[in-house]
């Protein structure tokens, strides 16, 4: 006897799709957080001097309190006399800021640098080799065993 029940169609698994249903929960909400504060950042970080910008990173918002993050004592000196248009410029877009708090950070705000990766050549067999397997993947191109 043959299973009557159908099953549905599975959705193919993305990035995007798992995202999307991790948000839809009420565990999401860090993320959604993150996501907030990352935009929040993009916003204000423009108006930084641009030796400033890379140095300086939002952090946070909470309870009208903006709090940046910066790495050397230097910056957090910059930063602090630029808080009065930073304030403006939060309440601008809606935020009701009221206190200006910079934090320094002994962990530098870029990513470190990657060693570039070595380029891996090929010979010319296992290039011919690879480029008679991909067309014997392609749909519709009969492979070398096929019988028509």
């Amino acid at each position: 006897m043959s299973d009557s029940r159908s099953n549905p169609p599975r959705r193919p698994s993305t990035p995007t799709a798992a995202l999307d249903a991790l948000l839809a929960e009420p565990a999401g909400d860090p993320i959604r957080r993150a996501m907030w504060l990352d935009e929040l950042d993009r916003r204000l970080r423009p108006l930084l001097p641009s030796p400033l910008a890379a140095h300086a990173r939002l952090a946070n918002y909470e309870r009208g309190r903006l709090v940046f993050v910066v790495d050397a004592p230097v910056w957090r000196a910059k930063l602090r006399l630029l808080a009065p248009e930073l304030l403006d410029a939060a309440r601008s877009i809606g935020l009701a800021a009221a206190e200006f708090v910079v934090k320094t950070s002994l962990v530098p705000n870029t990513p470190p640098l990657q060693a570039p990766r070595k380029t891996v050549t090929m010979s010319p067999a296992a290039k011919e080799a690879l480029q008679a397997a991909l067309a014997s993947l392609k749909p519709g191109k009969p492979g070398p065993g096929d019988a028509k």
